[in-house]
């Protein structure tokens, strides 16, 4: 790798990486000449795949027309036009779109609107908003108090107010001798003891991503949990706040995630693959029932400079067209199921592979020390870290989090374009097999013979 200068950047780490070149379709070049499979679309963020000619032409024939026009000034026909097609794919009455620039600032617009619903309708005693332990939500102040992950949180602790929890829906980890149904049923009921517990005319909302993101690794709960928490949220009144923005636009195999499960939530915060990385993009959209209240009440308190930009809502409108025009819905949904049967697969060869878990092509696989007790691997051993590594270094990039609050365990997930098809996939198995392989040599980890 060429040896890069002193950068003026700083981000999360000192660490570097070499300069991108170019990328396309589920590649990405360095200025190497080294080819890279983006095994996990960015951080989720790259469905419809790198450089698509017809949403980069969609978006150079906006850049002829504006690329810029305050909201306050002047309304645009590309935001119009994609707040209507982001409203005919959502579930009936959410039809009120509010265009951010990114998922905390979506997540941010959810909780301000969920406050306000309730001061125009004399609820003035709602504001908390029970969340989940773990899961992630954004890393603004708002945001990252809902957040369950104490390594992002307790940093600002003193400068915010954190939200009340309950736990994730982690399943696989207990050893309980319940039924998976039963266990969702006993996760959701947490939420109906936590709201009495909090007192119910205090509560104002419960978020949750309907696919776990980063902090718990593609989790999905039983079936019997989702229906209970829509219930219970209808019991006390309190909002239900779907966090779809790594889940949306395709990538569990529906529009929506929830809609596996036919949720009818009322606010859905809204980001990544919507614009696919062609240009900062997220929305919150809101049942109208929330929304028109607090505009009769003077108005929604709350803005983004770049709310709305045309530049931006071109390029999504583009790609909600790509989504379609390619059935990149289903293609997820058929591509994940057989990328997941080969992760599934790994088990036998390597038994330090404790879990795998997801929905369409939002899937993780989890690393223990013993799968009868899914005990985590030693934290000091950091291999949430080497395993990337490994798998960056063959030319393969795959997203890793730690699962247990941040501080311990190590899930990675895999969850490539949208567009990917079976080839890619064994290419990805390949890269990844020979990665898990130097991973495993590395630690003196056992390894079979499947």
């Amino acid at each position: 790798m060429a040896r890069q200068p002193a950068s003026n950047l700083f981000y999360q780490s000192r660490g570097r990486r070499p300069l991108v070149a170019e990328a396309r379709g589920v590649y990405i070049w360095d200025v190497d000449g080294k080819r890279y499979l983006d095994g996990s679309s960015g951080a989720m963020v790259a469905n419809i795949g790198h450089s698509n000619e017809r949403v980069l032409a969609a978006m150079r024939a906006q850049m002829d027309k504006a690329t810029f026009a305050y909201r306050l000034h002047f309304e645009n026909e590309p935001a119009e036009r994609l707040a209507t097609a982001t409203a005919q794919r959502m579930p009936e009455g959410l039809n009120r779109v509010f265009f951010v620039s990114g998922g905390s600032e979506a997540v941010e617009s959810c909780i301000k609107l969920a406050r306000q619903h309730a001061l125009a309708v004399g609820q003035e005693r709602r504001w908390k908003v029970i969340s989940r332990f773990p899961s992630y939500h954004g890393s603004t102040l708002g945001a990252l108090a809902l957040t369950g992950m104490d390594v992002m949180s307790e940093p600002f602790a003193p400068m915010m107010r954190q939200m009340p929890k309950v736990p994730a829906p982690t399943c696989y980890l207990d050893r309980d001798g319940l039924t998976h149904e039963a266990r969702g049923l006993r996760y959701a009921d947490m939420l109906r003891d936590k709201i009495l517990a909090e007192g119910p005319e205090t509560v104002l909302a419960f978020i949750m991503e309907p696919v776990g993101g980063a902090a718990t690794g593609a989790l999905v709960a039983p079936d019997s949990y989702y229906a209970r928490i829509a219930e219970i949220c209808r019991e006390f009144g309190i909002l239900l706040i779907l966090d779809e923005v790594m889940t949306g636009a395709g990538r569990t195999g529906r529009f929506l995630a929830g809609g596996h499960w036919g949720l009818k939530p009322d606010i859905v915060a809204f980001s990544k693959g919507f614009a696919a990385g062609y240009a900062p993009l997220g929305a919150m959209v809101a049942h109208e029932r929330i929304v028109e209240p607090v505009l009769a009440s003077g108005g929604f308190v709350h803005g983004y400079t770049y709310a709305g930009n045309p530049l931006a809502c071109a390029a999504g409108l583009a790609v909600l067209e790509e989504i379609e025009r390619e059935g990149l819905c289903e293609n997820a949904g058929l591509m994940g199921a057989r990328l997941k049967e080969e992760l599934e697969g790994l088990k036998a060869r390597y038994p330090f592979i404790g879990d795998v878990r997801g929905k369409g092509l939002l899937l993780a696989f989890e690393l223990v020390s013993d799968t009868a007790t899914m005990e985590p691997l030693p934290p000091e051993m950091d291999a949430h870290v080497h395993l990337v590594e490994e798998a960056y270094a063959r030319g393969l990039i795959i997203y890793s989090r730690r699962t247990r609050g941040g501080r311990t365990g190590d899930h990675f997930m895999v969850c490539p374009p949208l567009i990917v098809t079976q080839e890619h996939i064994g290419e990805i198995m390949e890269k990844l097999v020979a990665s898990l392989d130097a991973f495993a040599a590395r630690f003196g980890l056992p390894v079979g013979n499947g």
